[in-house]
């Protein structure tokens, strides 16, 4: 018997889709989907615990090696430095981060957008940028060296280093929870006497506090997992992270590589499943008949939080600049006469020119490839019904990647395609891995973004095409794509400048040819380029803000006519 699709809010009750094009469209591309996530997600992450557990002494020597190297004094070592620091980070960046959203979503602070776009800019340079600029700030030969009672290098260097790559994150989950609230509870919290402290006691942080905890989830699995910051600043103070990057790439231990590998999956598991458990307890956070908040002035209210957000973005804005103008001093500190000789990189050793035009192609084929995988995979989970096996299997390996850090996915992928007898082992080394890893490592978010523009379309347009007879494919790309436009731009925009920064998966998967920028950066630091690293940090923040504001304006552009087309009025340009 012909398999068959039920199509959401069909006009008649056992109306079915027996077209063999659109048979082939959506069984064959939830399986195609399924077949991508499979090798891209599942099998690495398997790859791991294999490796780990094998008791091979030439693959990780089972358990154990895993007993000895729990039980020795050095790994413990490392894993206390790794847990102070990622708590030292979390403590500092979340409650900074929690004021800073509050005073962009709660008060009346002049120039919102201005402090918001300094506060994201970290997002869009890789993690060893600020570790760079903090030599330049404070190490030995340092701009600011007196200040410090210590040099940079150590446990506070990371710490510095890591909160600023990591604010922005805390960031964004705070300012998505303080930007819902209902008007109608505090207005009943004031007419019952309550002030502006008990009101925020009572209201807005019971409302706000699992995305308190869902950012410090983040950041600390962020910061457990980094080896960018604590390569460039971390001196002798060594971190898991760290130590798992070295065994792999300088030591050729795979096995020990592995067993740290899924000792770091732990933190970002465990996370992940308590943040799950405690979405599914607060419910929805505002219903359908919620009002608008809108803050009450307060000038000393407004004067604190922007003093503030200017100290935050003055921070931000010097680590920033302080890279940017040391990527055009001539020689540091001895000639700081500016001059683009540290953009001469073919001179240099780190990988050059090739390795931005390397990041550009991966950045643009995985937000081109994977936008187009991402959003389809979206609409024939969300607008299909029939195999409901296959899209809870689907939608479980979709969410898998959020709960992986990108360390430990680069990991897997050596285990899995490195394997001589696989025979997907001939895209080991080779931009079109690096373009599979990157799709993969960022899928979740950007399924999600698809996800909630496709679920804001009404099931009519789906039963319309089914009554005029129009095959769903037809009606996917004329109706559904240019609809969902602007949405489907913000995904290629969040995965152009993620595969641009990311360093932690693409560390362990370059080969010569495929060389990265970010993993330029690393490699030139490494060579005691301190000055060329800067620069090519540079030239990806630049590349990516670039990138960022003209597919904002272009997506902000189709929303405004999407609107106007609803309203029946014509768009402004």
């Amino acid at each position: 018997m012909d398999a068959v699709i039920k199509l959401d809010k069909a006009p008649a009750k056992g109306v079915l889709r027996t077209d063999l094009g659109d048979r082939l469209f959506v069984q064959g591309g939830k399986t195609l989907f399924l077949g991508v996530l499979t090798v891209a997600v599942l099998l690495p992450l398997l790859a791991i615990f294999w490796r780990g557990f094998s008791g091979d002494a030439g693959q990780g020597g089972g358990l154990a090696a895993a007993r000895e190297l729990f039980a020795s004094a050095n790994f413990h070592w490392l894993l206390g430095n790794s847990l102070k620091v990622s708590l030292s980070v979390a403590a500092i960046v979340v409650p900074t981060a929690y004021l800073f959203a509050y005073a962009l979503q709660r008060t009346l602070i002049p120039a919102k957008g201005l402090w918001r776009g300094i506060s994201l800019l970290p997002l869009l340079a890789p993690s060893m940028l600020p570790g760079i600029a903090l030599i330049y700030l404070f190490g030995n030969q340092g701009l600011l060296r007196d200040w410090l009672p210590d040099n940079i290098y150590g446990f506070w260097g990371i710490v510095l280093g890591q909160a600023i790559y990591t604010f922005p994150h805390a960031l964004m989950v705070l300012l998505s929870a303080l930007g819902m609230a209902d008007a109608r509870l505090f207005d009943a919290a004031a007419s019952m006497g309550a002030g502006p402290w008990k009101a925020f006691r009572s209201i807005t942080w019971p409302a706000t506090r699992q995305a308190v905890f869902a950012a410090f989830c983040l950041v600390f699995t962020l910061c457990i997992t980094d080896f960018g910051v604590p390569v460039v600043v971390g001196g002798d103070y060594q971190v898991l992270a760290l130590e798992a990057y070295k065994a792999v790439v300088g030591q050729q231990q795979f096995g020990r590589g592995a067993l740290i590998g899924m000792v770091l999956l732990v933190p970002a598991l465990l996370s992940f499943g308590v943040d799950a458990w405690l979405r599914r307890r607060q419910g929805e956070a505002m219903s359908g008949r919620a009002q608008v908040f809108h803050p009450a002035p307060s000038k000393v209210r407004d004067a604190c939080f922007l003093a503030l957000v200017l100290v935050v973005c003055a921070v931000l804005l010097l680590v920033l600049g302080m890279a940017v103008y040391s990527s055009l001093v001539k020689f540091w500190p001895y000639n700081l006469s500016l001059s683009l000789r540290h953009y001469a990189f073919e001179e240099t050793a780190g990988g050059g020119w090739l390795a931005y035009r390397n990041s550009l192609t991966l950045a643009t084929c995985t937000a081109l490839f994977g936008g187009a995988l991402i959003f389809t995979g979206a609409y024939l989970m969300e607008k299909t019904r029939g195999q409901q096996w296959l899209n809870q299997a689907l939608r479980l390996l979709s969410f898998v990647p959020m709960a992986v850090p990108g360390l430990v996915l680069g990991l897997g992928y050596v285990f899995f395609f490195n394997l001589p007898g696989n025979p997907l082992h001939f895209l080991y080394g080779s931009m079109t891995l690096l373009v599979i890893c990157s799709i993969a490592h960022f899928l979740t978010t950007a399924q999600m973004t698809a996800t909630t523009a496709l679920r804001q379309l009404d099931g009519e347009f789906e039963a319309a095409a089914l009554s005029l007879k129009a095959p769903l494919w037809r009606h996917y790309l004329r109706v559904t794509v240019p609809i969902c436009l602007p949405a489907l731009l913000d995904i290629v925009r969040y995965l152009f400048v993620s595969a641009m920064t990311t360093v932690s998966a693409a560390i362990f998967l370059y080969s010569p040819d495929s060389i990265l920028a970010a993993v330029a950066v690393l490699n030139m630091d490494d060579a005691g380029n301190v000055g060329g690293a800067a620069a090519m940090s540079t030239l990806i923040l630049l590349t990516s803000a670039a990138v960022s504001l003209l597919l904002a304006w272009a997506s902000r552009g189709l929303l405004r006519r999407s609107q106007a087309w609803r309203r029946g009025a014509p768009a402004t340009p």
